[in-house]
């Protein structure tokens, strides 16, 4: 049994949900988001409330339970309110610059690195702070993952890229006898 799926997703002023078949549509201030799920799970919307009951009751379908209302509160999340991260840019000649359509980003390699900005996400560079926003919290969080992953904070000097609130451990460097 699913402690989320049981609770449902309550939908708030001004956002509308429609379930047509297996797709969920959730319409908001800040525009709409779709997604297909499987039938395993019966998604119907009761009054302000989302309701989720598997078909069947095996492992598999328990597992989707609360996997699906997970995925349709964040849908009503991000119609209303943008999901949000923020990387910190940290190093000497390291920067980040947003223009058109790309991120481009000196991080000390010998190329410039361009990133291509998907549909949907809005970046934000000032002062060695990157903010990654949109209405999709899976995408804002491939992106920024994928912006990380172009130079990792390192250990000893913390250069690199890192969350906003991620705590680097240090290491100690080398001693001289």
């Amino acid at each position: 049994m699913s402690r989320i799926g049981k609770k449902g997703v309550t939908i708030p002023a001004k956002t509308e949900v429609k379930v047509s078949g297996s797709k969920v549509t959730v319409k908001g201030p800040l525009g709409e988001m779709t997604r297909t799920f499987t039938p395993a799970i019966k998604i119907e919307v009761e009054g302000s409330e989302v309701k989720f009951t598997p078909v069947k009751n095996t492992l598999e379908n328990n597992a989707l339970w609360g996997t699906y209302a997970s995925h349709v509160k964040n849908m009503v999340e991000g119609v209303n309110k943008a999901f949000e991260k923020k990387l910190v840019i940290e190093g000497i000649g390291f920067k980040a610059d947003v223009k058109g359509e790309e991120l481009i980003m000196a991080m000390g390699f010998s190329h410039q690195v361009k990133i291509k900005i998907p549909k949907g996400v809005k970046i934000t560079s000032e002062k060695g702070i990157l903010t990654i926003s949109g209405m999709d919290k899976e995408v804002v969080g491939r992106v920024t993952a994928e912006i990380r992953a172009v130079k990792k904070p390192e250990p000893f000097k913390g250069k690199g890229i890192r969350y906003n609130d991620e705590i680097i451990k240090r290491k100690e460097g080398k001693k001289t006898a």
